[in-house]
């Protein structure tokens, strides 16, 4: 073999493997969006990336993801929206925030979305219905906006002896109106009277229960929206402080001292949203994906509360318990 042919065969040995890498397919981008920060949802965090992991997706292995974190404020979804739209990810996962969700959505109608939700979909205007959304979004329904009148039932089961109930909403958030209205029917059939009280930030709290206490409520339900998750471990103290039997909507207000929740499971909910994003990577298409309805719903008990509180516990309420904190 003459010199310069073997020059000529050794560098193209050379180049055969930067072919075989150019060769080999781009490694797809999720782009998500989180309305808190990695420290608070670690768990729901071990939840999206187990239903990856179902659908065979591992990061760093074969899929990548993009994080965005509002760190609490709901008014920054629209520019981190913005930025991973322009990244061109392979989808966009909002698990725990309408108004993110909402935010993706007015980005793109082309890159698929997968959100989690407590309100319908369909009145939120995520999907035009929830069996065939027909678009580009897709995700859970946690049904934790249409438990509030169970939770009304529960609540009072647990007071009986409480006829006026407070209400604390967010009326920023889209399904505020929903919320009230469910509650103030589900009331009337159980002969309560509903005060709704308004916290739109963290400065509206003490004047909220301060109201509560001039009007000697007899009891309070919280509604499910985010500003109310991300201060939970406060507004469980305050629940506390100023004696009121209180029904949240998940356990971790249970496990800050509060009295009572029903609702899904937040974990759960967060591994559906990594299953249909995993499926949707695989070629799925959002339109085609109902939005599925969670089923992971969970009564908790905080036992020392009820005690310092002077409630006695009915005990059907407490055999349906799935967890007991005394």
């Amino acid at each position: 073999m003459k010199r310069r042919e073997f020059v000529t065969l050794l560098g193209s040995a050379a180049a055969w493997p930067l072919a075989a890498q150019a060769q080999q397919p781009a490694m797809p981008v999720i782009g998500f969006l989180g309305s808190e920060s990695p420290e608070r949802w670690t768990n729901r965090l071990r939840g999206f990336h187990q239903g990856l992991g179902e659908t065979g997706y591992v990061e760093g292995r074969n899929v990548a993801i993009d994080y965005r974190w509002a760190d609490g404020q709901q008014d920054r979804f629209r520019a981190l929206a913005a930025d991973v739209v322009r990244r061109q990810v392979s989808v966009i996962a909002v698990p725990g925030s309408t108004i993110g969700a909402l935010a993706a959505k007015a980005e793109t109608a082309t890159i698929p979305i997968v959100f989690a939700t407590g309100g319908d979909p369909v009145r939120l205007g995520l999907v035009a219905d929830l069996k065939r959304p027909g678009g580009n979004l897709t995700g859970v329904m946690n049904l934790n906006l249409n438990l509030a009148p169970a939770r009304l039932k529960l609540l009072h089961e647990l007071v009986p002896a409480a006829s006026l109930i407070g209400l604390l909403v967010d009326p920023t958030v889209p399904n505020a109106d929903a919320i009230v209205q469910d509650v103030q029917a589900a009331a009337g059939t159980l002969g309560l009277q509903i005060h709704v009280l308004h916290a739109s930030s963290e400065r509206d709290f003490d004047p909220a229960f301060a109201s509560l206490v001039q009007m000697r409520a007899g009891a309070l339900l919280i509604g499910t929206e985010g500003l109310f998750i991300r201060r939970h471990e406060q507004l469980a103290a305050l629940t506390v402080r100023h004696a009121v039997p209180t029904m949240f909507q998940f356990r971790e207000y249970v496990a800050a001292g509060g009295l009572i929740s029903y609702g899904g499971s937040t974990t759960g909910n967060f591994r559906q949203v990594g299953v249909y994003t995993g499926r949707i990577l695989k070629g799925a298409k959002p339109a085609d994906l109902p939005v599925e309805q969670s089923t992971e719903l969970e009564l908790v008990l905080n036992l020392r509360t009820a005690k310092a509180l002077g409630l006695a516990v009915p005990p059907a309420l407490l055999a349906h318990a799935n967890a007991v904190i005394e």
